[in-house]
């Protein structure tokens, strides 16, 4: 779900890289999630595959000549005023070179010259050597300079066989990048730390004690604090979860203890401290290191864990937000207040974790966010656009 991206004018300008065919499916998820669509190919893209292929799978409208102009309209003035967000991928050597030096010799370098008012997105995509090559990493440096962001080739193998850095990237990840480069950036210069998934106590080397927090609401939140241009950090419990590209600051951690040790270390620099993380109240007094016989594990003793967000709440600073989660079953807003008022945190958000329709593993959520002065439902939703709203209400409450 890319909620940025519906609707928006997306150019999209394809080279005549070997990476040809991840672009035929980029243009295919543009569609999918209700961009609008137009393509540009070189002379030479079209040596690899045919424009037919893209304007049928993401229905739309296809160009390649300079002087295709009819009526007075002029492909390369038209088409930079049209876009939104300009996207080349595959980026080859040769269009970074052409784009970096104003070389504008068909439509793609034309209409690259000729855009300049909205964000636009390099994604190069070409053999290690080439890449590597100084001229190359002086044409992206030049890029940079002059407004183009640039998607990092991956590493492995290439398609000539060689091993090293020039692959082209996950779909998803230009898609994430694209998001942030057209989000809002009302959180810039704001440090951000999130913690998302369930925790983990171990029993022996087999067992453990955990719950069924998926870790999604916490993702959506780090996701939604980065788009709008905060440095986060994400602290997260074990999920089956890809975290979003566009965090760079990820911190793993299991148990309960390790989350604390970790928050600890960096809450004194964080302007917002978002906890989502289901944090397990016990955990395992008599470990095991060996594995516990059947008629053995039901001797198991506890203990509690440490209250984290309470001691967060006597700590923080002025001028620091702290943010809670309450997941509870019954006297839902009774029990939120009084986690609100006990632990000195500026904002609690509430879920109703007995329905089966939304919270712990699933996609859409429902809550009710609550400070001392405001309460505000947020009706039932995908947990993207659930982010989106309790951003806002940070940003509209505290800044």
């Amino acid at each position: 779900m890319y909620p940025y991206l519906k609707g928006k004018n997306i150019l999209l300008g394809v080279t005549s890289g070997i990476a040809i065919y991840k672009a035929v499916d980029l243009i295919s998820k543009m569609r999918q999630i209700e961009c609008n669509p137009k393509v540009i190919m070189t002379k030479n893209a079209q040596r690899w595959i045919s424009d037919q292929i893209f304007s049928a799978v993401g229905n739309c409208e296809v160009y390649y000549e300079t002087f295709d102009v009819k009526n007075g309209w002029i492909p390369h003035t038209e088409l930079s005023r049209w876009a939104e967000l300009f996207i080349v991928a595959p980026a080859t050597a040769n269009i970074i070179a052409k784009i970096s030096h104003g070389i504008a010799d068909d439509l793609l370098s034309c209409t690259a010259l000729a855009y300049s008012r909205n964000p636009k997105l390099i994604v190069p995509a070409m053999n290690v050597r080439m890449y590597e090559n100084s001229v190359n990493k002086r044409n992206l440096e030049i890029l940079k300079q002059n407004g183009w962001s640039i998607i990092e080739p991956g590493e492995g193998h290439l398609a000539d066989g060689e091993f090293g850095k020039g692959r082209y990237p996950d779909n998803s990840e230009i898609l994430e990048y694209s998001e942030y480069l057209l989000s809002k950036k009302d959180f810039m210069n704001k440090k951000v730390l999130v913690t998302a998934g369930p925790t983990v106590e171990n029993i022996d080397p087999v067992r453990f004690l955990s719950n069924r927090s998926s870790g999604r609401m916490g993702y959506e939140l780090a996701r939604e604090f980065a788009n709008r241009g905060a440095e986060v950090t994400l602290i997260s419990g074990p999920t089956n979860l890809k975290p979003p590209s566009i965090i760079k600051k990820i911190i793993r951690i299991e148990s309960a203890k390790e989350l604390r040790e970790r928050l600890l270390e960096h809450f004194e620099d964080n302007d917002i401290i978002v906890m989502t993380a289901a944090v397990s109240d016990v955990r395992i007094k008599n470990y095991s290191e060996q594995k516990l016989k059947k008629d053995t594990i039901v001797n198991l003793e506890i203990e509690k864990n440490p209250d984290i967000i309470k001691e967060l709440g006597r700590k923080k600073r002025v001028g620091q937000i702290l943010v809670g989660f309450a997941a509870e079953t019954e006297n839902l807003k009774e029990n939120a207040i009084k986690k609100l008022k006990e632990k000195k945190i500026d904002m609690i958000v509430l879920n109703d974790v007995s329905r089966e329709d939304i919270g712990f593993e699933k996609e859409e959520n429902e809550v009710t966010i609550f400070t001392s002065k405001e309460e505000l439902r947020l009706e039932k939703n995908h947990k993207r656009i659930i982010a989106n709203n309790i951003c806002d209400f940070i940003f509209s409450t505290f800044f």
